[in-house]
């Protein structure tokens, strides 16, 4: 077997660098649409039912992606046919989300948002998944550590991109940051077109900069049996099949995705109540919308902090072992949580996104490098798409959950929705070191 020709620092960089536009589309979702489905007309507490879309998108789309994208051998490459589709289908779903006029006449507003919701999340899942396992086709092992690295500071600098979107054209360009209810304020309408916009960019950046191997090149690089390239498994088979790492770091995915959903879906309205003081499902106010949009700001720098922690996570993990790195991020994150509950300036919260956002970079790297060298190489797609599974599964209880917790156990204060947050990524930093090992490569 052939060794992978190593990758200089653009190769490496261009292999990712659509993610950037992929995750400035994901962060102005993620900060902005229990905002927009509350402007819409949706309950507080039924916000983390249309917050489900996204995970069942993942549970649906990844696996199935994985493994086509495995057997996808075409002139523009393996990965890249999904990653340019899954593209243009999100920005077209950014490009309507904010804009229910549209529909109005045919179904509620707040229908039309949870429709154009699916839409994104289905597009972003065909996207993600391509984009974990092109670096793991394309990097030697030595490199493994520095591409998922690379990547997560082009995530995190996509996120800051799409978290001040709105806050930039608001405070800055003096755009409106307000809007009559059943609608979106134009600071969040141009917001999503922009993003929309970065996105197409980034990816076709991706796409014409990127040649991947040729099945002939990828036999010569990979020690897997020339049939087992085409072998074709029923899903069940695949996933009884999986190696054992897989199963561990379930375990700790469960957690701190766990921790990620509740913090995305209650952040505006914990931050609303517990800094600005505002009432329960008061969202067309304008000290809500200020809220929003600082909200905004803060999911922007736990994102600038996670691309500045993963500068230095490949020497960090190269130095400690990824597994300690992995579960001391995770710790950082669960105080980063907890010290939301004890702050109460708005500005004091920066502190608290210190360790969100050491704990995101990891969560982003941390598991796809350790499963990069425990995974057959012809099979990476397939595998990467089941891991998804550990993402998704935790968001969904989640969703079903929280908004009960929130109501009847937490009596509508959502700053407890963040401290439950912190306690469950807490449990994700102990799971990680009781569990996880190091592994060889395959």
């Amino acid at each position: 077997m052939a060794k992978k020709p190593k990758l200089s620092f653009w190769q490496i960089w261009n292999l990712s660098f659509g993610f950037l536009g992929v995750q400035a589309g994901f962060a102005l979702q993620n900060a902005n649409v229990s905002r927009i489905l509350s402007n819409y007309g949706a309950d507080l507490h039924h916000l983390s039912f249309f917050w489900l879309v996204a995970p069942i998108m993942g549970l649906i789309i990844q696996p199935w992606v994985g493994a086509a994208s495995d057997r996808t051998w075409t002139r523009m490459g393996r990965r890249k046919p999904f990653i340019f589709g899954g593209a243009i289908a999100a920005a077209l779903g950014m490009f309507f989300m904010p804009n229910s006029h549209i529909a109005m006449a045919i179904i509620p507003p707040v229908v039309f948002g949870a429709i154009m919701l699916a839409l994104m999340d289905a597009s972003f899942n065909v996207t993600f998944q391509p984009f974990r396992s092109l670096v793991a086709d394309m990097t030697p092992d030595e490199q493994t550590n520095t591409g998922y690295s690379i990547q997560t500071l082009l995530i995190n600098l996509g996120a800051v991109i799409g978290s001040f979107l709105p806050f930039v054209l608001t405070n800055w360009l003096g755009v409106e940051n307000t809007a009559p209810e059943g609608s979106v304020p134009p600071s969040v309408i141009w917001s999503f077109y922009i993003g929309g916009s970065i996105l197409l960019v980034s990816v076709l950046w991706t796409v014409f900069t990127t040649k991947e191997y040729n099945p002939e090149e990828f036999k010569q690089y990979n020690s897997t049996p020339e049939s087992s390239v085409t072998e074709k498994q029923s899903f069940w088979q695949t996933l009884m099949s999986m190696p054992g790492i897989m199963g561990k770091l379930a375990v700790v995915q469960f957690f701190s995705w766990f921790a990620l959903f509740a913090m995305w879906v209650y952040t505006t309205p914990a931050v609303a109540q517990h800094i600005w003081g505002t009432a329960i499902g008061d969202s067309s106010t304008s000290a809500y919308n200020e809220a929003a949009n600082w909200v905004g700001v803060l999911f922007g720098l736990y994102s600038v902090f996670a691309a500045l922690f993963s500068i230095f996570l490949d020497k960090i993990a190269n130095s400690l072992g990824r597994v300690k790195t992995y579960s001391l991020s995770l710790l950082l994150g669960a105080i980063g949580y907890l010290s939301m509950y004890i702050f109460t300036g708005q500005y004091a919260l920066i502190f608290s996104m210190v360790g969100v956002g050491i704990a995101w970079a990891a969560i982003l790297a941390m598991p796809y490098a350790i499963l990069a060298r425990s995974l057959p190489a012809d099979r990476m797609g397939v595998y990467m798409g089941i891991f998804n599974i550990t993402v998704v599964v935790p968001q969904i209880v989640s969703g079903l959950l929280l908004g009960t917790i929130l109501k009847f156990v937490f009596h509508e204060k959502a700053i407890y929705m963040i401290v439950l947050a912190g306690i469950s990524m807490l449990l994700a930093a102990i799971s990680a070191i009781l569990f996880v090992k190091e592994t060889k490569a395959v």
